[in-house]
């Protein structure tokens, strides 16, 4: 037994010795050489298919092929060009062995003049080369070669794995009868040659794929976000709130205020005369004072964050009236910081209105509007009014 070891099977070929044995018998030789048995209807020697004759010849997952004097043990997977049955092994006479003339030259070569040439096999269709299989003429003999993707075992071709013996693929290969296929990983895409991976620019393709900046990277793309702004899932960007992660400059007597992308810090008494500080954020114009006769009573203090890009018209803030007299009528205005008409009120009821954002606005920027509550007793022929400080702070993104 001989046996031969491909890169993803292991071949187990049993071949016999070809050499003849005497007759015994004077007249006809009828003993074949191993691997075959005498056939006495057609005079000749046939091959033994050690496969049915044998019980489990091919053990595990090994499948048994049928060999000319032998057997061949493959996996189950492998395909195998099988030749055409050959001839029955003639039985040999001795008498025409004797009648065969004299070559005086090397096997594979014949006498011409004086010389000895070599026999071209191939073209005088002396070989036993499979159909699937070329001949190649070779000094005193010849080979059969077998077709690309292929290996010869024995005489048989059996499928070569190309990807267990170095195929040229970059990242993934692929076996197929015959060939072999190359393959990308996500995020590249098969170069020209068919071998090499190249990397896909997805920030190319899309400029939707992130909400602030796409950074492509080797296989992949990555979503970053602007500072004071921290990634939300895997595209989107969120505002952090620096107020409540600590991250802000603020001194004892200011307040932190979070706003998009950043903070501000505002001192904590914002009053400014003739105005006295009553509580936080509050502010009161006490009537004993001549100069708190036009100005309203009091004035509370506000803060909010808008991002840029907002549509328009759109509702930012609602007033509401804390305190209702009964017989009053209240009105709402603006009655400072609009300079450029950027808002207006709408007023709901008797006791609220709403801010709204009249034209689209883009930042960084500020504003400060002083929002009026105007209120008229017609039967007591008594008005007033009350302020609330709104500072609107516009991010510098529509996010």
């Amino acid at each position: 037994m001989q046996g031969v070891c491909a890169a993803i099977l292991c071949v187990s070929v049993f071949l016999r010795s070809a050499i003849s044995q005497p007759p015994t018998e004077s007249d006809t030789y009828t003993e074949c050489t191993d691997g075959y048995q005498w056939d006495p209807q057609t005079q000749h020697c046939k091959d033994i298919n050690e496969c049915e004759t044998i019980p489990e010849a091919c053990k595990g997952e090994m499948k048994c092929f049928n060999h000319y004097g032998g057997y061949l043990c493959l996996p189950r997977s492998a395909s195998v060009i099988p030749a055409p049955d050959p001839p029955s092994q003639p039985g040999t006479n001795l008498e025409s062995t004797a009648r065969e003339p004299f070559n005086p030259c090397p096997l594979g070569y014949e006498p011409q003049g004086d010389s000895c040439v070599d026999v071209n096999e191939c073209e005088r269709d002396e070989h036993d080369c499979q159909p699937s299989q070329q001949c190649i003429n070779t000094p005193g003999a010849f080979t059969c070669q077998c077709p690309e993707g292929y290996r010869k075992v024995g005489t048989e071709c059996i499928d070569v794995n190309e990807c267990d013996m170095g195929a040229p693929c970059q990242q993934r290969c692929y076996n197929t009868y015959g060939t072999f296929l190359c393959r990308c990983d996500q995020g590249y895409e098969l170069g020209p040659d068919g071998f090499a991976c190249n990397d896909i620019d997805e920030c190319s393709y899309s400029s939707y794929l992130c909400q602030f900046q796409c950074v492509n990277e080797p296989g992949k793309f990555s979503c970053q976000c602007p500072e004071g702004y921290q990634l939300l899932g895997t595209r989107l960007c969120q505002d952090i709130n620096e107020c409540e992660t600590g991250e802000h400059q603020c001194t004892e007597g200011q307040t932190c205020v979070n706003i998009h992308g950043a903070s501000q810090c505002v001192d904590t008494n914002r009053c400014q005369s003739p105005y006295v500080q009553v509580s936080d954020n509050r502010c009161v114009c006490p009537v004993t004072k001549p100069a708190c006769r036009d100005l309203p009573f009091s004035i509370v203090q506000r803060y909010m964050s808008i991002t840029s890009e907002r549509s328009v018209p759109s509702d930012i803030f609602q007033i509401q009236a804390t305190s209702v007299y009964p017989g009053a009528y209240n009105t709402f205005r603006i009655r400072s910081g609009d300079h450029d008409g950027d808002f207006y009120i709408r007023q709901i009821n008797n006791i609220s209105a709403m801010l709204v954002l009249a034209r689209a606005v883009t930042g960084p920027q500020e504003y400060t509007l002083d929002l009026e509550m105007v209120s008229v007793n017609p039967l007591l022929s008594y008005q007033t009014s009350s302020a609330l400080r709104l500072s609107i702070y516009v991010g510098p993104y529509a996010f």
